[in-house]
């Protein structure tokens, strides 16, 4: 920032780069209310990419009945099309899903699993056994296509209905999605419950499966106020790829206790005290979240575009 803070003071072993993955307009816009505008949610991810974010997830090819603020995907994917320097990854549950991202030239996409036999059902109507065979041509198709896939794992730490989440059982669900071909797999705490011994423990065991920490992101909510705390583990043990939300937005329509994704100003500014290189220009990105609180008609939930909006 332009009065020198946050004073940069690196950490011992620690990535010198992360990639921040911004989810805000698929995961953080899907559980509005009230429709958001085709031509706001295009003019947020142009505002995303012009403050450094090289990663920005667009929006999901779902069926609208399911997430009917995100219906407008075959509109607002073209609408994006000029931009470059910007991967713009989109959720598919299916192989209609697939289909439809690809007629619209989509190169990277997501599947979302869950950890948990009671999320999956409740998500997906299906088994995880039956989601992963549900992923497994479209995982297959997009892998000849050239296309490059992200499997979400969600409930991996703790399930409202099921409590605890053994880590056995997060870590194999994970080995099936890597196995399937994902090329990256992303680690959700969906109702924010983890705690950094135990997001340490969960990396631990999948290097020992066979899963390596390069394909893994993780995925924190902010629920008991500990993402920031966990993501600092999860660098610790090497991770150099953080989801977050601009301005805090997000939760899960099918877990009610869910509450809104690690904030991606908080994380950029955590980040940037560390001296460990993101890209991303706060201000803009700050500048952005405000834009888009406007819109929505309320403050952003992030104390740091809380904090520097209010220097303006």
């Amino acid at each position: 920032m332009s009065d020198g803070l946050p004073m940069q003071v690196p950490a011992q072993d620690l990535p010198p780069r992360v990639r921040v993955y911004e989810v805000g307009p698929r995961d953080g816009l899907q559980n509005e209310k009230t429709a958001v505008p085709t031509e706001v949610k295009a003019e947020f991810i142009r505002r995303l990419a012009g403050a450094g974010l090289t990663t920005v997830e667009a929006t999901a090819f779902v069926h609208p009945k399911w997430v009917p603020q995100l219906a407008d995907a075959e509109e607002l994917y073209p609408r994006l099309a000029d931009l470059t320097g910007v991967a713009l990854p989109v959720l598919v549950p299916n192989e209609r899903g697939l289909e439809r991202a690809i007629a619209l030239g989509a190169r990277r996409i997501a599947v979302f699993g869950s950890a948990t036999e009671t999320f999956s059902r409740r998500n997906l109507n299906r088994t995880i056994a039956e989601s992963l065979a549900m992923f497994e041509p479209v995982i297959a198709r997009a892998k000849a296509a050239g296309i490059h896939v992200r499997g979400y794992l969600s409930m991996c730490f703790g399930d409202p209905w099921e409590g605890p989440v053994p880590i056995h059982q997060a870590v194999r669900v994970a080995r099936q999605l890597r196995e399937l071909g994902c090329d990256e797999l992303s680690l959700g705490d969906t109702i924010g419950v983890a705690t950094p011994g135990h997001v340490l423990s969960l990396l631990a065991e999948l290097n020992e499966e066979g899963v390596p920490t390069s394909v893994l992101g993780v995925h924190f909510h902010d629920t008991y106020g500990q993402a920031l705390a966990n993501t600092y583990a999860a660098l610790e043990h090497g991770v150099t790829t953080v989801d977050a939300s601009a301005g805090g937005l997000g939760g899960c329509p099918y877990a009610k206790s869910a509450t809104g994704n690690l904030a991606t100003e908080d994380l950029v500014w955590m980040l940037d005290g560390l001296g460990i290189d993101t890209g991303v220009d706060l201000a803009r990105l700050t500048a952005a979240s405000v834009w888009l609180a406007e819109r929505l008609g309320r403050p952003s939930p992030s104390r740091t575009v809380r904090a520097l909006s209010h220097k303006e």
